[in-house]
């Protein structure tokens, strides 16, 4: 039997594929070249040892002290600056995403403009966002609302456009066929199979927004970031536990109670 040879692949193809690992292998090269030498100061196991002691011993008595300034104040504070920051942007995000949805224009410069702004929005981090709103109304946690509202436009509105451009146009089509009106295509047709969608990416986002909250304060965007800036910067390593703990807790707890809400709208 004759042994069966594969062609080999044409010249081109090789040139290509090793042209593709020299730059990867020297864009990696750059990149550690550009990173300072390794080293360990002196004070590193003594420090390490006082982080370790303090996540095993945190300060429970700060969990509650009755004058608001204590862990569950700032977590309730920071809870309600994901929320508002979350509403306020999912009913924006409403007409850009009508903006940036390619089926409902017949300009391309009018969808290309819509994605564009949502890009720009989303350009800017919630840190620096955070930094100019406490320049504009001072620090606090309206800051940070206006911060979180802000940035959530761009991502808020980008999934609700393909959401639109993703929906079946049937629906609408036996509304008209039907006689029905602009109006009815919209909520007999458009509203019940948008709704699932803006409901669980808005639930979703606001997951992200209680991450956020919790570190915007660190600026002085207000919520929990605040009291751990300052635990760290003293070095109280028993406060800044209990402030991690109590970020997991409140992440985790919702977390589940999103996805639970997903299940049962969605």
């Amino acid at each position: 039997m004759t042994e069966l040879k594969l062609p080999n692949p044409p010249a081109q193809r090789r040139w290509g594929k090793v042209l593709a690992a020299v730059i990867f292998i020297g864009l990696v090269i750059w990149a550690f070249t550009g990173m300072p030498a390794f080293s360990i100061k002196a004070n590193a196991v003594m420090v390490t040892k006082s982080i370790g002691d303090g996540l095993i011993h945190p300060d429970w008595a700060y969990v509650w002290t009755g004058d608001g300034e204590d862990l569950t104040s700032t977590l309730l504070e920071t809870l309600g600056i994901a929320i508002l920051g979350t509403f306020i942007s999912a009913v924006i995000s409403l007409p850009f995403a009508f903006w940036a949805a390619h089926t409902k224009h017949k300009f391309w410069l009018v969808t290309r403009s819509g994605k564009f702004v949502l890009t720009a929005i989303r350009t800017f981090p919630e840190i620096v966002l955070a930094l100019m709103f406490i320049k504009a109304v001072g620090p606090g946690s309206f800051a940070g609302v206006l911060a979180v509202g802000f940035h959530s436009i761009g991502m808020l509105a980008k999934l609700f456009s393909e959401a639109i451009e993703n929906m079946n146009g049937g629906a609408g089509e036996a509304v008209t066929a039907a006689g029905g009106s602009a109006l009815d295509v919209t909520m007999l047709a458009s509203l019940p199979q948008l709704l699932p969608e803006f409901v669980s990416n808005t639930l979703y986002r606001f997951e992200l927004a209680i991450r956020s909250a919790s570190i915007l304060g660190m600026v002085g965007a207000g919520g929990v970031g605040t009291p751990l800036i300052f635990a760290i910067q003293t070095r109280s390593w028993p406060r800044v536990a209990i402030i991690l703990y109590g970020i997991i807790v409140l992440v985790t707890a919702t977390d589940w109670l999103s996805g639970a809400l997903r299940k049962r709208l969605v």
